[in-house]
C-alpha cells in the first residue's frame, strides 16, 4: 500500500469499527429498555386484543413488534454504515434504491426466519419444560445444518446473480486441487458480487450435495489464475482440517450454554429464582429478555469464537501455500485484497482479539516468509 492508501485504510477501519461498536450498543440498550420496560405492557395490550388470544399468535405478534421497532431505531446507523460510508471510501456499487431493496430483503428473511425460530423455541420451551435448552441446542445444531445446505442454492441467490463459471483453465485447476482431499464439489459458479461492492470474495459453501464454489467476479476480473488458485487453496483448507464440521459442532456446545444460562436467568425474572417457573406457561413477556440474554452471551461469546476462527485461516493460509507452493501469487493476492476492501493490513492488537475473525494482512504477509 502506498502511504496514501494505508491511511484510508485505517481511516475506514475506524469508522467500520466505530459503526459497529455503536450497532452493538444499540441493540443491547434497546433489548434491555424493551424488556424491562416495554415487555409486561405490550404482552397485556395484545391480550386485550380478541383476535390475538391465542399464545403463539400473540408471541409472534410481539416478535413483529419489538424486531420491527428495532429496525426503525436502527435505520441510521444502518443507513450510514451500510450505504454512506461505502460510497464515501468508493466501495459500494449501489445506488440508493437499490441499497433499500436489499436491506429490505434482508430484513424480510430475518423477520421470516426469525418468527419460525421464536415458535420453535417456545414450543420447546412449553413441552420439553425444564430441559428446554437441551432441546433447543440439538434444534439449533439441525437449523445450522439446514441452512447451510441451503444458503447456496436458496439464500444467496436472493442477493447475488450466481451462474455456473465458463472458465475451463480455472476450473481444471479448482479441479486438480480438490484431488486428494475428499472434497466434492458440485460445481464453480460466478457470483456477481460487482453488483453491490467492488471488494473481492470468494467462498466454498453449502454442505453435502450443495457444496459449491463461489468466486466473485471482482476476483475473478482482477485476480491472476495464480492468485485465485492460492485463494482457493486456502477454502480448501477448510474441508482438509474439518473446520465447518468442528465449527458446527462447537456451535452446538455453545448454544446449550447459552440456553442453559438463559434458563437459569429466566427463573429469576419470572419466579425470583423460586423453582416455581410454570413453563408450559411461560408468559410471553418473556421473549425480549430471552433475545437480550441470548444478546449479552453472543457478545461475550465473540472473541472466543474470533480466537478459534483465527487459529483455523492461519492453518488454511500454511496450507494453501504448501499445497500450491506459490508465495509470490500468495503475497500479491492479499495485497490486492487488502488495496482493494482498504483492509487496514495492522490493526491494533485489542481491535484484532475482540472483534476479528481473519487475522491482520501484515500478520498474513508476514508468515509467508518464515
Amino acid at each position: 500500500m502506498t502511504p496514501q492508501q494505508l491511511a484510508e485504510a485505517k481511516h475506514y477501519g475506524r469508522l467500520e469499527l466505530a459503526c459497529g461498536l455503536a450497532d452493538k450498543l444499540l441493540d443491547l440498550v434497546y433489548l434491555a429498555a424493551v424488556a424491562i420496560l416495554l415487555a409486561r405492557p405490550l404482552d397485556a395490550w395484545l391480550q386485550s386484543i380478541s383476535w390475538l388470544r391465542g399464545d403463539s399468535v400473540r408471541l409472534v405478534a410481539l416478535f413483529l413488534i419489538v424486531t420491527g421497532l428495532h429496525i426503525c431505531v436502527s435505520f441510521p446507523l444502518s443507513i450510514y454504515s451500510g450505504y454512506r460510508l461505502e460510497h464515501r471510501f468508493h466501495l459500494s456499487t449501489l445506488t440508493l434504491g437499490g441499497w433499500l431493496w436489499r436491506y429490505a430483503k434482508r430484513n424480510a428473511l430475518a423477520l421470516l426466519l426469525g418468527t419460525a425460530m421464536i415458535l420453535g423455541l417456545f414450543w420447546l420451551i412449553w413441552t420439553t419444560h425444564g430441559w428446554w435448552w437441551l432441546a433447543a441446542a440439538g434444534a439449533f445444531f439441525l437449523v445450522s445444518v439446514l441452512l447451510g445446505q441451503l444458503a447456496p442454492v436458496l439464500i444467496l441467490p436472493l442477493f447475488y446473480s450466481i451462474e455456473k463459471l465458463d472458465n475451463p483453465e480455472l476450473a481444471e485447476r479448482i479441479g486438480r486441487l480438490a484431488q486428494g482431499t475428499g472434497l466434492s464439489i458440485a460445481g464453480v459458479y460466478r457470483m456477481a458480487l460487482s453488483d453491490e461492492t467492488v471488494k473481492a470474495n470468494a467462498m466454498l459453501a453449502g454442505l453435502g450435495r450443495t457444496r459449491r464454489v463461489l468466486l466473485g467476479d471482482t476476483l475473478l476480473d482482477g485476480f491472476t489464475a495464480d492468485e485465485i488458485e492460492v485463494i482457493f487453496a486456502h477454502e480448501i483448507g477448510h474441508h482438509v482440517f474439518r473446520h465447518i464440521r468442528k465449527m458446527i459442532l462447537a456451535g452446538l456446545l455453545y448454544s446449550a450454554a447459552g440456553f442453559w444460562i438463559c434458563d437459569r436467568l429466566l427463573r429469576l425474572a419470572v419466579d425470583g429464582g423460586s423453582g416455581g417457573l410454570d413453563y408450559a406457561a411461560l408468559p410471553d413477556w418473556t421473549l425480549p429478555w430471552i433475545m437480550l440474554i441470548l444478546s449479552v452471551f453472543a457478545l461475550f461469546l465473540e472473541p472466543l469464537q474470533n480466537f478459534v476462527s483465527r487459529r483455523y485461516e492461519r492453518q488454511c493460509d500454511r496450507y494453501a501455500l504448501k499445497r500450491t507452493g506459490r508465495k509470490t501469487a500468495y503475497r500479491s493476492a492479499f495485497q490486492k485484497l487488502a488495496q482493494l476492501n482498504k483492509d487496514d493490513p495492522d490493526p491494533h492488537r485489542w481491535e484484532v482479539i475482540l472483534f476479528h475473525s481473519h487475522p491482520p494482512i501484515a500478520e498474513r504477509l508476514a508468515m509467508a516468509e518464515e
